[in-house]
């Protein structure tokens, strides 16, 4: 009774449009108070959830990201990725494709890289005729690149919540191919609508304009080669690289580019605030909401349900990712990782399944509920920033989807695509 009061207040404030971090701490303190538990024992585990070592590197991260964006390394990327995919058919879309990789790999974040590419693209593909529904489509979802492309805050976000012995640093190696083949999977699907709807062939510039683009970006993606480097070579942890990174992003605006001002710092530091704080407020209380959840047995019984539908290993991984792209679509990604991570990791790792690869499917699964609605938030954000109705891009997205979903499969039935390169550098 009381684990279904939990869920069923959770879905009510959802519906009534309260922010995911309330209506988990209400729907939590409520059934606290009905199983006669002190409030202050709520307020115990969410201030656990947000006291770990680990989550300390996030608001550097966050900060990092924005300040990249606001310096100006995203349009450097951009010219890059043009140098090097615009002469495809539908280049623009292609080149959208590689700067969202690029950008990931400096900000680890598909929020930032969909509002930093977006509008720098959008205006782009609109001049030289590409509809604004294959521009939105586009930049929405390779965002998800970041979320797998070292470094990335979700995934030191997983690796508090799994609570056994992960490696960050082989957690990071475990994204690498993934982000890459998601990247390309996603360039066929760009280039497949491109070839359909005749958009035109961009032009070479030659290897000259490229080295020139590749040296004029090459500062800014000298702050994901400290963070990565740094965690794999043992020399510092994520937490102090992420405080490496943002003072390094901080000298590589304002000194390499100056394109970084005491306006764009102020700004820059505001928002990572403002994130950071819904981000630990999300934590917290999806670490008391998870708590709850453990503690009235949820585990155990999805577990038995799933086992009711079917024995068959590749059956149930199968139902669990269903389950989690269910979830993925209504709630936010951080307060799944922390809520869905104790659920299913146990139950994958019964199946044989490495809890790095349980890891990079999770991201990858959720990351997907970020672009689907109806709380797609990375949709969202692209859709305004292209100044297109959601219903609009939604009937036109379906080949992206198609590559997404297609990428999943391969993370969740393909072991090497995440464990290959971690057994081979780490």
């Amino acid at each position: 009774m009381e684990l279904a009061l939990l869920l069923a207040l959770l879905v009510l404030l959802l519906v009534l449009g309260v922010p995911v971090a309330f209506a988990l701490a209400m729907s939590s303190l409520a059934v606290f108070a009905l199983l006669d538990i002190p409030l202050v024992v709520a307020f115990q585990r969410m201030a656990a959830g947000m006291n770990v070592f680990s989550l300390m590197a996030i608001p550097f991260f966050i900060f990092a990201g924005d300040l990249m964006n606001r310096a100006g390394i995203a349009e450097r990327l951009i010219h890059v990725a043009d140098a090097a995919l615009g002469r495809m058919r539908g280049g623009l879309g292609q080149v959208d494709v590689g700067a969202s990789m690029l950008f990931g790999a400096v900000s680890g974040s598909a929020i930032a890289s969909v509002s930093a590419i977006g509008p720098a693209l959008g205006p782009m593909m609109k001049k030289q005729g590409y509809d604004e529904d294959y521009a939105v489509n586009v930049s929405a979802t390779a965002a998800i690149t970041g979320l797998l492309i070292p470094p990335s805050h979700n995934m030191i976000i997983y690796a508090a919540a799994a609570g056994v012995s992960i490696s960050l640093a082989d957690l990071f190696l475990a994204g690498v191919v993934p982000g890459l083949v998601t990247g390309l999977l996603l360039m066929v699907a760009a280039w497949l609508v491109a070839v359909r709807r005749g958009y035109p062939r961009g032009t070479f510039p030659g290897w000259r304009a490229f080295l020139f683009a590749l040296v004029a970006a090459f500062p800014g993606l000298v702050a994901a080669l400290i963070i990565v480097l740094g965690v794999l070579s043992g020399v510092f942890t994520p937490t102090e690289s992420s405080a490496i990174a943002v003072v390094y992003t901080i000298f590589a605006g304002a000194v390499v580019y100056r394109s970084l001002g005491w306006k764009e710092f102020i700004a820059a530091t505001t928002a990572s605030v403002r994130t950071t704080a819904m981000v630990m407020i999300i934590i917290g209380s999806a670490a008391a909401f998870g708590w709850l959840l453990a503690l009235l047995g949820a585990p155990a019984l999805l577990a038995d349900l799933l086992r009711g539908i079917t024995e068959n290993p590749l059956l149930l991984l199968l139902l669990i990712n269903i389950v989690l792209l269910l979830l993925g679509t209504f709630m936010d990604m951080a307060p799944l990782i922390m809520i869905t991570t104790p659920i299913f990791l146990p139950m994958t790792v019964d199946l044989g399944m490495d809890p790095v690869q349980f890891g990079i499917m999770l991201l990858l699964n959720l990351g997907i509920g970020l672009v689907t609605p109806p709380v797609g938030s990375v949709l969202f954000v692209s859709c305004a920033v292209g100044n297109v109705p959601v219903e609009r891009t939604v009937r036109t997205i379906w080949p992206f989807y198609l590559a997404l979903v297609l990428a999943l499969v391969l993370v969740a039935y393909v072991p090497a695509m995440s464990l290959w390169l971690p057994g081979v550098l780490g």
